[in-house]
């Protein structure tokens, strides 16, 4: 990994020309992704983000923490014990650098040694996954970092939308696999990192992944195509 992500938070915080990155998947070209988005306060958040925050309660771990926008919140405006989770260690080294007081470089699958009130996964969450093939994996770990009273706040989008309809309404999906299954990729200042699997979730899908993995699911918000959901500890 060249830690592409990590290397445009580390250059917009020191601003060292800072420039945005690009991203595109295996249904969707090129798009411009400004870093100062990574850096956004409350207010600028979308909905579903800001009710996961206004949702989360005790201890709590961010998980994909990126430049600890999630996290900086929670600790300084609600006051709560947080640990921001990444697997890019410029991205982490930044969140220390804003004031985090607990942040760690690593995979989650190899994180332990604590357990949570609320683990949050924000910003297509589900896309940690990677597969189907892997989501009861991810699903039984986040089980074990839960306290007994725990809960999961995870949001997706549902990307029917995003593939072609006939006249009568039919969707033309790829064959072989299922639709939210895409290769991601990241740019940055002409380099590119390998692709990496990224997956959305319709709630239909998590709701069933998560009830065969002993959770419980309630879906909290709808904001168009994408949801927040809520998994607790059957």
């Amino acid at each position: 990994m060249k830690d592409l992500m990590g290397k445009a938070i580390w250059d917009y915080y020191h601003n060292e020309n800072p420039e945005d990155l690009q991203t595109e998947t295996s249904i969707s070209e090129l798009d411009e992704l400004p870093v100062e988005y990574l850096f956004r306060d409350f207010e600028e958040m979308n909905e579903v983000e800001q009710k996961a925050l206004e949702s989360a309660e005790g201890k709590v771990l961010d998980i994909g923490s990126g430049a600890g926008s999630h996290s900086l919140y929670l600790q300084n405006e609600r006051n709560l014990e947080v640990l921001a989770l990444d697997i890019s260690p410029k991205s982490i080294e930044i969140c220390k650098l804003r004031g985090i007081k607990k942040a760690v470089c690593e995979n989650m699958l190899d994180f332990s040694g604590e357990t949570f009130d609320t683990v949050l996964l924000l910003m297509n969450g589900t896309g940690i996954f990677q597969s189907l093939s892997k989501i009861d994996t991810y699903l039984q770990k986040l089980h074990t970092l839960l306290n007994e009273n725990g809960q999961v706040l995870i949001d997706s989008t549902d990307i029917l939308y995003m593939f072609d309809r006939d006249e009568d309404g039919g969707v033309y999906i790829p064959a072989g696999a299922y639709y939210g299954e895409l290769d991601y990729v990241v740019h940055y200042k002409e380099e590119s990192e390998d692709p990496i699997k990224w997956l959305y979730l319709d709630f239909t899908t998590l709701q069933k992944a998560a009830e065969n993995n002993s959770f419980s699911i309630e879906k909290i918000l709808q904001d168009e195509d994408a949801y927040l959901a809520k998994l607790t500890k059957k």
